[in-house]
């Protein structure tokens, strides 16, 4: 019943969570938390601006905050739900981190390490993408049109 219950879509809404928090602090509302059998160990989102910090970015966030918490630099037994496509920097910490599944939401269509022309993700990570991915864009477009 736990698994039935606690699913990609679950997990993804825990994401925009932190998304909105973001949002709410004038940071780009990207969200995103680790999952390990079922269980969130870590929840993060952008805090470029907060930090005044490029690197900042949720997954690194994220990353940081579910190895501590699992106590190992490997999450090859975890996902990682975020409500945009990582960037090439960020999937470069991905595949060191070795992670077993990344679920996305919205694609990045300008930055997105998708659009790099070799792999960057571990070979073992599973990807899904496009959960609550119309709700991310959305985000994503009333954050950029109140900046303008």
């Amino acid at each position: 019943m736990k698994e039935e219950l606690f699913n990609d879509e679950y997990f993804m809404k825990q994401a925009f969570v932190e998304a909105q928090k973001a949002f709410d602090k004038e940071e780009i509302p990207v969200g995103a938390v680790v999952v390990a059998n079922n269980t969130i160990v870590a929840r993060a989102h952008n805090l470029t601006e907060t930090l005044n910090d490029v690197t900042a970015h949720a997954e690194m966030q994220v990353i940081t905050a579910a190895t501590n918490t699992i106590g190992s630099k490997y999450l090859n037994e975890c996902t990682m739900f975020i409500t945009l496509e990582p960037c090439v920097m960020c999937a470069g910490a991905l595949f060191w981190a070795q992670l077993r599944k990344l679920v996305y939401g919205a694609s990045d269509l300008k930055r997105g390490y998708t659009k790099c022309p070799i792999p960057l993700l571990h070979p073992k990570t599973k990807v899904i993408t496009g959960i609550m991915a119309h709700e991310s864009e959305l985000l994503l477009q009333d954050f950029f049109r109140k900046k303008r």
